[in-house]
């Protein structure tokens, strides 16, 4: 798909999905050339969207600015299909395994923002990357002005052609929209939150049997009930009455 070509996107809960499978997105990804303007990709889940539509409007302009917007739950693309659109789910997580497997050259130059430097160096030798790059913000970087400068400065300077952003939503993807805006960035960013933890095995994902099901939210939230609960218990079922809203709208 070409640059701000929305006229191809399925429009579902006010957010311009691309309809592109995963083999789409990586020949998309692929085909831009390396030092194009950066453009980056966000994958939002029911956990994005009750966070736009329910908590935090601010952060429209983030998702509208983005090249590709992919559907990342399985719950969002039954529900789109229950009001007859076409809406193929693209997780993060496995666009970025795809991405190392299939696309990313050892030579890439490839920028990593967040996680530690153990896992950044297990990245390096599981894909034997020779031009590798990390910076780690402090933690609640997003709310300091310097902070949140010294990782758009770093992504600049990186001209990387892939920029991985893990430092969980919505950080990454205010991020992101803050390194677009500057014109001076070169490459892809993706979102993709805790996605290079599972792909170094840092951290467990759900059996494909669970994802497959549709219940990987219940793994997450049985894994670690204390943090999880109030997301997957209070806040999720907010999305049946936000898509009912959005389809009286319509």
């Amino acid at each position: 798909m070409k640059e701000n070509e929305q006229d191809q996107t399925s429009q579902f809960i006010d957010l311009n999905f691309a309809p592109h499978d995963q083999d789409d997105v990586l020949r998309d990804v692929e085909g831009r050339a390396p030092l194009a303007s950066f453009a980056y990709i966000v994958t939002p889940n029911v956990d994005h969207v009750v966070r736009l539509q329910h908590d935090r409007s601010d952060l429209w302009p983030m998702y509208r600015l983005a090249w590709l917007t992919l559907c990342d739950s399985r719950i969002l693309g039954r529900l789109a299909r229950r009001v007859g659109l076409r809406l193929p789910v693209v997780p993060g997580s496995d666009l970025t395994v795809a991405m190392f497997r299939r696309i990313i050259r050892p030579d890439d130059a490839i920028t990593v923002i967040g996680g530690s430097p153990a896992m950044v160096e297990s990245l390096r030798r599981l894909f034997g990357l020779t031009r590798l790059l990390h910076h780690n913000p402090p933690m609640g970087f997003i709310q300091d002005a310097a902070a949140t400068q010294d990782a758009v400065d770093f992504a600049i300077a990186a001209q990387a052609r892939y920029t991985f952003l893990a430092v969980g939503s919505p950080q990454q993807e205010i991020l992101a929209y803050r390194i677009a805006r500057t014109g001076r960035a070169s490459g892809v960013g993706l979102c993709v939150g805790a996605s290079l933890l599972f792909l170094t095995q840092a951290q467990r994902r759900a059996p494909a049997i669970v994802q497959r099901l549709g219940m990987e939210w219940l793994f997450r939230l049985l894994s670690d009930p204390l943090r999880l609960w109030r997301r997957y218990l209070v806040e999720g079922p907010l999305i049946f009455a936000i898509l009912r809203e959005w389809r009286l709208r319509q």
